[in-house]
């Protein structure tokens, strides 16, 4: 037991819960209206699921895009499951929900960030599930972007 509570983990756990409930929706009613997900996620977390050849050419981290062209979308308790094409190949990928490091939908300028996970002992969320297509930037301008650094101790 420790001595403190770990509000940025509490937080960042709720902001994942979040992320993975919109993911949910979109996989039950799909994309309303203008919405679309920029997802960066760590290709190198120990749970994501992407190609030899995508993983070499973005061995650390990639962003996709969620718009027009995704399919297959899956969510878990641990993460989604979603079909996107990249350079005319359609590929299937897992991500962890602790892979996200970021989550933008620039069509209401919202967006969060997260803590860098890449081990197998991180915390799933309560919720989950999704799906995407091709790689971008997301819009970290936004004016609603959360950045839980500011918050941390230093």
């Amino acid at each position: 037991m420790t001595d403190s509570l770990d509000y940025d983990v509490l937080v960042d756990d709720a902001l994942r819960d979040a992320m993975a409930r919109a993911l949910k929706r979109v996989e039950r009613e799909g994309l309303p209206g203008d919405h679309h997900f920029y997802i960066t996620f760590r290709t190198d977390h120990a749970r994501a699921r992407v190609s030899d050849s995508l993983k070499a050419r973005y061995p650390e981290e990639i962003t996709v895009v969620m718009q027009h062209q995704f399919w297959d979308l899956r969510v878990d308790e641990r993460g989604f499951q979603v079909g996107l094409s990249f350079n005319q190949t359609p590929q299937i990928l897992y991500i962890p929900f602790s892979a996200v490091t970021a989550f933008v939908d620039p069509s209401v300028k919202f967006g969060l960030q997260f803590r860098s996970r890449t081990g197998e002992d991180d915390r799933a969320p309560e919720a989950g599930r999704l799906q995407a297509s091709g790689a971008r930037a997301p819009d970290a301008d936004s004016d609603n972007v959360v950045a839980l650094d500011t918050f941390r101790k230093t």
